[in-house]
């Protein structure tokens, strides 16, 4: 298990203390997928960085199956952090070497015999779905297939534990996904500890089963994936979770005002549904019960590894009883409402 206990991390600069990490708390249990999720300047990256000794904290203590990583220098360090895997945002491959002798890398480090490294090297290509690229320089190979052989390399020495470092931003939409489902096998196969770090809520719905919110340094909101994404509480998770759900609403009408404006007549509600009622035809059957004009403005379903969440945009139009019974109907029916009005 991963535990921060109290962990502050501050970095002295010219203009004064900068408090990149402040007072986190956090347990990742063994097996599991975690993600941290945070904008540009959350503290997550220092936060990993600490978990593989690269920063130290300025308070409190990490620790990884109750070693005190924080506590460690030297030779015991070192150990520690053959144990733990490293996957980039820009690959951070050799150029000059080919795919195998990439993955081979960190076994010569380690002092393995070339045969031993290169049959495991062989190994572990074919586990990222780079059989027969064995030969190729990253030069002649896609972003997805670079960072394949990074996952490889991370892996070459059987770690515990694998942090993914924004490893999917360089990547495009489908790109990002096929890597999210490798590392979604890996876990499932090597039983490994992913610790997903990203700006993006989409690789937390995708694969996590757990996420942790950050914001100024500091952990806003944490629990299971499927739980935060229908009860997001702090205004920054609220944000994610509407990026994710509602991407092209989002893209085009997010602004209440500009839905007001483009749909004046009637009331407009936003419905989630969670699990089992995104297959359930609640809006049909409430529509049977209150005859209303209903007009969808835009939707969709969006998987997580805990179950379905969904969100739809649909304006009511008819009598007011109606609506109001409507609304209460879907209240009965535990579908979360938001009525949208101008502020």
């Amino acid at each position: 298990m991963i535990e921060f206990k109290d962990v502050t991390k501050t970095f002295q600069a010219k203009q004064g203390p900068v408090h990149a990490v402040q007072d986190v708390n956090l347990k990742i249990e063994d097996g599991h997928i975690y993600g941290i999720v945070g904008y540009s300047g959350a503290g997550k990256s220092t936060l990993v960085r600490m978990l593989n000794g690269l920063e130290t904290p300025t308070s409190g203590s990490v620790n990884i199956d109750g070693v005190e990583i924080s506590a460690l220098s030297g030779a015991p360090l070192r150990e520690q952090r053959h144990k733990i895997g490293m996957i980039f945002q820009h690959f951070n491959l050799l150029w000059s070497r080919t795919v195998l002798q990439n993955i081979m890398f960190p076994l010569e480090i380690a002092g393995q015999s070339k045969a031993e490294a290169e049959k495991k090297a062989h190994h572990l290509a074919e586990l990222v779905g780079l059989s027969g690229r064995e030969t190729a320089y990253p030069s002649e190979l896609s972003g997805g297939q670079k960072q394949r052989v990074g996952i490889a390399r991370a892996l070459a020495n059987d770690p515990q534990i694998l942090l993914s470092d924004e490893a999917t931003s360089a990547l495009d939409p489908q790109t990002t996904d096929e890597v999210l489902d490798l590392l979604l096998s890996i876990n499932q196969k090597l039983h490994l500890t992913i610790v997903l770090i990203t700006h993006e809520m989409h690789v937390i719905r995708k694969i996590a089963d757990h996420v942790a919110v950050m914001e100024s340094g500091k952990i806003v909101e944490q629990g299971p994936v499927l739980d935060v994404f229908k009860r997001p509480q702090q205004a920054v998770t609220k944000r994610f979770v509407n990026e994710e759900v509602t991407p092209s609403l989002n893209e085009t009408t997010v602004v209440v005002d500009q839905l007001l404006e483009k749909y004046p007549n009637g009331t407009i509600v936003r419905l989630t549904f969670h699990g089992d009622q995104a297959q359930l035809p609640i809006v049909s059957e409430m529509l049977k019960q209150f005859p209303l004009d209903l007009n969808i403005i835009e939707g969709g379903i969006h998987q997580t590894q805990e179950g379905a969440i969904g969100s739809l945009y649909v304006q009511l139009t008819g009598d007011r009883a109606k609506i109001d019974g409507a609304l209460g109907y879907l209240e009965k029916m535990r579908v979360e409402t938001e009525v949208l009005t101008r502020e």
